[in-house]
């Protein structure tokens, strides 16, 4: 094992190390990861660089943007209030709307944002009809998942995978 390969190794694991302990942002470890290895001169500048300008990597940016800005403006208690007003107090209806809610909304933003802009609402929904927030957690993961299917921007995958048929000569998704 060379040298270059066993300091990879090693910011690697203070990596993880770091990313369980959660002493620092996550995103401050990424970019610490990214600019040791830059430093080190494993990686170019230009490498190190070069996800930043990748247009997968920005339009997944902006989906989390949509989804902080959902939620931010209160969009999301919004879709809160109406879950709990239309199931009545009524669990099993609140899991199907649950899902419909953040299937139709995942369609058009990344899944991952919308399970994050909805997690808090379903944990509150869960604590007032006073049930197990698994109980529609795991309706919220599976919608999400599902609804992420629908479009191209539905979930970071299918962008990489248009992209990907892009390049290589093929038709690429459509939306």
């Amino acid at each position: 094992m060379t040298p270059e390969m066993l300091f990879v190794f090693s910011v690697l694991g203070v990596t993880i190390l770091l990313f369980l302990s959660d002493k620092l942002r996550l995103d401050i470890v990424a970019m610490l990861a990214l600019l040791a290895l830059m430093l080190s001169g494993i990686i170019t500048t230009e490498e190190a660089l070069a996800g930043f300008s990748d247009s997968t990597v920005l339009i997944i940016a902006g989906l989390f943007v949509v989804g902080g800005a959902l939620y931010q403006t209160g969009m999301a208690g919004l879709v809160g209030r109406w879950l709990y007003r239309a199931a009545g107090g009524n669990v099993t209806r609140l899991m199907i709307l649950t899902v419909l809610a953040v299937g139709l909304l995942s369609g058009f933003m990344s899944n991952t944002g919308a399970t994050a802009v909805l997690l808090p609402v379903v944990v509150m929904l869960a604590r007032d009809t006073r049930t197990a927030p698994s109980k529609l957690l795991i309706p919220l993961a599976f919608g999400a998942m599902m609804g992420g299917l629908l479009t191209l921007i539905g979930t970071p995958p299918n962008i990489v995978v248009s992209n990907a048929l892009r390049d290589q000569g093929f038709a690429p998704f459509g939306f």
